[in-house]
């Protein structure tokens, strides 16, 4: 490769957080093949055992810095220096595009679950906030301008319910994330008759893709998640910007503690 080209196509300092996913992939595929009756199950034993290796030595040391264009290729490297030449024989019947697939879904569906339970904590620091606010009175600003005098609990939980509904955005986003490409090969599917049931069952995905093509190519659930964590964002943001109102001398509704 050229070597103008080498930091154009390399992306393993970014991609490096997508290793438990492709280990766990990798697993999952190494089983279909056993079942498929492609491996020997000693070679399926082999390569699963290796690749829990691999994860160990990923998860002891940094390797966002070595040579290897990305983690598919970072994560193979290291399988044939456990387990030797078996390690060729894991990507039969299956293509670095539904590799890619599967593992970018995969990290989806965990950091949109993720992202639920952290957002979740928020709003219950809000609500007990708000349940020890109810008798306390402020003025309701619209525009900057004093309104009407509400409750404080009501303005707190002005702010708990647009983060609910970024939790079920997020839901919405885990679920259109759930859809299993693993076995739809580079464009059109996988030779061998590995059982995609199992893994959707064992990998945790909610269905299964319907078109091969398609589901190499799809990344809209990522366009959404960008949307839907932006607009986490820009949500936070308006509780901060209250909070540093509410907190400076001219208001002098909230302190922060040191």
């Amino acid at each position: 490769m050229a070597e103008a080209m080498v930091p154009l196509n390399r992306s393993l300092d970014v991609d490096i957080r997508l290793w438990p996913q492709d280990v766990r992939g990798s697993q999952a595929w190494a089983r279909a093949l056993v079942r498929a009756g492609v491996l020997e199950t000693d070679e399926g034993t082999a390569l699963v055992d290796g690749l829990d290796r691999v994860a160990t030595r990923l998860s002891e040391r940094d390797h966002s810095d070595e040579a290897d264009e990305d983690i598919h290729s970072l994560v193979e490297r290291l399988l044939y220096e456990e387990v030797g030449e078996v390690a060729g024989k894991l990507h039969t019947g299956r293509s670095r595009n539904d590799q890619v697939a599967t593992d970018f879904r995969l990290w989806g569906m965990e950091a949109a679950e993720r992202l639920v339970g952290i957002l979740g904590d928020v709003e219950a620091a809000l609500l007990d906030w708000a349940s020890q606010s109810v008798e306390v009175i402020l003025p309701g600003y619209t525009h900057l301008q004093q309104g009407q005098p509400v409750r404080a609990a009501h303005w707190v939980l002005s702010h708990f319910w647009p983060l609910e509904r970024d939790r079920a955005a997020l839901r919405a986003v885990r679920d259109q994330a759930g859809v299993l490409p693993l076995g739809s090969g580079a464009i059109a599917g996988c030779p061998f008759p590995i059982d995609r049931e199992f893994l959707r069952v064992h990998l945790g995905f909610l269905r299964i893709s319907e078109n091969s093509m398609d589901a190499v190519s799809d990344r809209d659930w990522a366009l959404e998640f960008a949307f839907a964590t932006a607009r986490v964002g820009i949500h936070l943001s308006r509780l901060a910007e209250d909070l540093v109102l509410f907190g400076s001398k001219e208001f002098g509704f909230v302190r922060l503690s040191d």
